[in-house]
């Protein structure tokens, strides 16, 4: 049963993707509303911390995700999921949770920015580039024969327009755009959750009937990818709040992203929509119960580095 799932197809109509698409794009919209220039402006005032919250995104976490395929062996399009999830940038609600934590929020939002506009070219060549070594998931590669160009220019539309034009808004009326943040962000990532539970609800037996296959898959990459941010963020001797800032950056992925691309260029294949969906839910608790724990902590006082 389990191979079977490399030939399910999650139904998803040309309506609900381009409402996701526009989900999707609002919601980068709003989180754009509170990041500035000035957010780009900390690579330079402190690359060391940026540059380890990056690579530990898009360079350890790809690479530790290959590995834990590896050693496990999941069912090709499951395997390909999980390469999808590695490859995306940090997740929506990443810079709420790591506020909810006593984190360092600018961190966490320069990080959130920068990933973004880096994601244009990282997704796309990440997944290209680690499916491509593991033969199960180059084969789907090889079958579906995805331009990484055409990947590019539909992340640039649903990543990159919206984050420079919420920045705009940023900066002509600065106002404006913190009134508009405090429910935007909210609102349309409400939306979005919505259409993805009611896409998954209109294909809940074939959901149900495979979700335990991925299930553990999920949580122990889940628990793999804050792992992976905590233990490079420690090893750079960086503090408690830039600790916790980068271990969330690595463990909250945009899996939306990811079911996009997924619906977009693999038509819906049922191990990696399912792995990505499944994810998108988990990484929300998972990600409130570690931030809760470590707001619940007392923070005592100590130098940033």
């Amino acid at each position: 049963m389990e191979q079977l799932i490399d030939n399910v197809h999650i139904n998803f109509d040309s309506n609900t993707l381009w409402s996701l698409n526009l989900a999707l794009a609002l919601v980068m919209f709003g989180i754009a509303l509170e990041i500035s220039v000035n957010d780009f402006k900390q690579l330079l005032q402190k690359p060391k911390l940026v540059l380890t919250g990056v690579f530990s995104q898009f360079i350890v976490l790809p690479l530790v995700t290959f590995l834990l395929v590896w050693f496990t062996k999941p069912t090709p399009s499951i395997a390909l999921g999980m390469f999808m999830v590695a490859a995306c940038p940090g997740g929506n609600i990443s810079n709420f949770i790591t506020h909810l934590a006593k984190g360092n929020s600018a961190l966490s939002v320069t990080l959130t920015a920068i990933a973004t506009l880096l994601a244009i070219f990282m997704t796309p060549l990440n997944l290209q580039f680690w499916g491509s070594l593991y033969d199960p998931t180059a084969a789907i590669l090889k079958e579906v024969a995805i331009s990484p160009l055409e990947m590019i220019k539909l992340v640039s539309l649903l990543l990159g327009f919206p984050l420079l034009l919420g920045m705009l808004v940023n900066r002509l009326k600065p106002k404006l755009a913190f009134k508009l943040s405090k429910y935007f962000k909210i609102g349309s990532l409400l939306f979005f959750v919505v259409l993805i539970f009611l896409a998954l609800f209109k294909n809940r037996d074939i959901f149900l009937d495979y979700v335990f296959y991925v299930f553990w898959l999920v949580l122990l990459h889940n628990l793999i990818a804050f792992i992976t941010g905590f233990s490079l963020a420690k090893l750079m001797g960086f503090s408690k709040k830039n600790i916790r800032s980068i271990t969330i950056e690595t463990g909250i992925q945009n899996s939306g992203l990811g079911l996009l691309l997924i619906f977009t260029f693999f038509d819906g294949l049922g191990g990696m929509a399912i792995l990505t969906a499944f994810w998108g839910i988990w990484h929300l608790v998972s990600g409130l119960i570690l931030g809760g724990l470590w707001g619940y902590e007392p923070n005592k006082k100590e130098e940033l580095v």
